[in-house]
């Protein structure tokens, strides 16, 4: 056995349920291992789809995903989707080939620790055959235990070696690593807590990723305290059916969300880091509004902007101790949790709810463009709601990001941490493969589709049957609506409107252009069918001036 397959057998045995990669021969062996030990394989288009890929999934699951990489280039091309997977502390192992220490003068020889590194992923290396199980062990636990992306540089000489004498009994040894156990907070931190959100007349529970998985317990808090429940982007779907819900807080809020929490007296953060996308840049928590933040890693307390209380401890747990305490010593009053507020959020807290004209209008060529709120809302309304969306970066992201519903948190894949445009297909293919029960739906931008089409294939040769929505106002409309009203020339950044759907067709799938409401009929008409084969909507959409959570954004540049 070669130490290249002994790396294989290792990953596998320590609870590696997918893996994703292009193969070339540096990562040849240690992926046909990985598949002989049981893991199943996607293989890419692309190593950047690839990475997002095992991205999406490990957020979605909540478990390692794996990364197999060629040497060289094999890394390069997968660094956006590994800094994407790294500034959203996704737990990512990737296993990259590299070059042997003697080879100074390969093609494929780059600096992989201080690449990897620079994109804010931790770098580990196969130091030697003798070492190699105690470094895949180091890598995967740094990884499922500190909830990190580490790439793990496999040199060539290293993995053709030989598996040195009992090696491969202490793979078969191997177990995955038991769960840490979560952080509970200090007393003295939980009766603050308490007393605060006894004290507060309009308080407001705000869910982030360290929220995710303790829904449950976070609105038995809400109820008990009298606190409205909001969520980043990122925790989208924590709360969906709840009577106070008021869904994404931040650039993403309707307008009534946006006055709620900008009017609230007290902010509990569980597990957000209040980034300024989050906060509308400091004007959702006005000065008087007091602050609370809850995480169980010291140093995201206070690191974005100042806090009253910091309290120390995993979300989960801080939540269930404060619940008590509020039971114990109940509070008095409704809080924010008014009939008026409940009638308002019923009415006025979603996107789709607020009345759209259908208006249909005519660009310059005289062809008709469907306006894109009411292209979102009307997907809403007719797909079902057991759906795992994906959304790409862009103009258009806003409307598929806030019109479209969830089940709940594991239902919305937001893989926007780089504001990386074209991650979308790849996307839609990690979260698609974490959630088989469910519809994959993708939102995408026809910039967005065009830069990573070529997962467009991989989607097809899977057989996923997802809905991929192209919001295509044949433009960069982020640049044409940040630059454009200034009286900058755009030119760079419009394109002539070309026929994707006939693009899709060419790859498997099922394709259509949308200019209407009435075209909306191809897609009833798929939900009817066997849904065998993705398909792909080109919604030529109207300019909409720039979208309200884009004129948001650009306050930052």
């Amino acid at each position: 056995m070669s130490v290249a397959e002994l790396v294989g057998r290792a990953v596998a045995k320590l609870g590696a349920d997918r893996a994703f990669g292009v193969v070339g021969s540096g990562n040849f062996d240690v992926t046909n291992a990985l598949v002989e030990a049981g893991v199943p394989f996607t293989a890419a288009r692309h190593e950047g789809g690839a990475a997002t890929m095992a991205d999406a999934h490990a957020r979605t699951t909540g478990r390692v995903a794996v990364v197999t990489l060629h040497q060289g280039c094999g890394l390069t091309n997968a660094l956006t989707g590994i800094a994407e997977a790294a500034k959203s502390r996704t737990p990512v192992l990737v296993l990259a080939a590299d070059v042997a220490g003697y080879q100074v003068r390969s093609n494929f020889r780059v600096d992989a620790d201080a690449l990897v590194a620079a994109v804010g992923a931790v770098p580990e290396r196969l130091h030697s055959p003798a070492s190699a199980v105690d470094d895949v062990v180091r890598a995967w636990r740094t990884a499922s235990e500190q909830r990190r992306t580490v790439v793990l540089s496999m040199p060539l000489d290293v993995q053709a070696a030989p598996a040195p004498e009992g090696a491969a009994a202490r793979v078969e040894a191997l177990v995955p690593p038991p769960a840490a156990v979560p952080a509970r907070p200090a007393q003295s931190a939980v009766d603050a807590l308490a007393a605060a959100l006894r004290d507060a007349q309009r308080p407001v529970l705000l869910a982030g990723r360290g929220a995710r998985g303790h829904g449950e317990v976070l609105r038995a808090l809400g109820e008990a305290s009298g606190a409205l429940l909001a969520t980043t982007a990122v925790a989208k779907g924590l709360f969906t059916g709840d009577d106070f819900d008021l869904g994404i807080c931040g650039g993403f809020a309707s307008d009534l969300t946006a006055e709620l929490v900008a009017g609230a007296d007290l902010v509990v953060a569980l597990g957000a880091s209040l980034t300024q996308w989050t906060t509308r840049h400091g004007r959702l928590l006005p000065d008087g509004v007091r602050v609370v933040q809850v995480d169980r890693e010291v140093e995201q307390l206070g690191v974005q902007r100042a806090i009253d209380l910091p309290v120390l401890g995993d979300v989960g747990e801080t939540a269930a101790a404060v619940l008590s305490a509020l039971r114990a010593a109940p509070r008095t009053g409704l809080g924010y949790r008014t009939a008026e507020v409940r009638a308002a959020i019923a009415e006025r807290a979603r996107w789709a709810d607020v009345p759209v004209l259908d208006e249909v209008t005519q660009d310059d060529d005289g062809h008709a463009r469907i306006d894109p709120r009411v292209l979102s809302r009307e997907l809403d309304r007719r797909l079902p709601l057991e759906r795992v969306l994906a959304t790409d970066s862009g103009n258009f992201m806003g409307y598929p990001s806030a019109y479209l519903s969830v089940p709940d948190e594991q239902g919305f894949c937001f893989t926007q941490s780089f504001q990386c445009v074209g991650l979308g297909l790849a996307t839609l293919v990690g979260a698609a493969l974490a959630s088989p029960d469910r519809l994959p739906v993708l939102g995408t931008g026809d910039g967005g589709f065009l830069m990573g089409a070529s997962e467009l294939e991989t989607v097809v040769r899977l057989g996923i049957g997802a809905v991929i929505v192209i919001y295509d106002d044949a433009a960069y409309g982020a640049e044409v609506h940040h630059f454009g009203p200034a009286g900058a020339d755009t030119t760079q950044v419009r394109f002539p409107d070309i026929d994707l759907a006939a693009l899709a067709r060419g790859a498997g799938a099922e394709a259509h252009v949308v200019r209407s409401v009435a075209d909306l009929k191809v897609l009833d008409d798929w939900l009817a069918g066997p849904r065998d084969v993705p398909l792909v909507l080109d919604a030529k959409v109207a300019e909409d001036g720039g979208s309200w959570w884009l004129a948001e954004a650009f306050r930052a540049h």
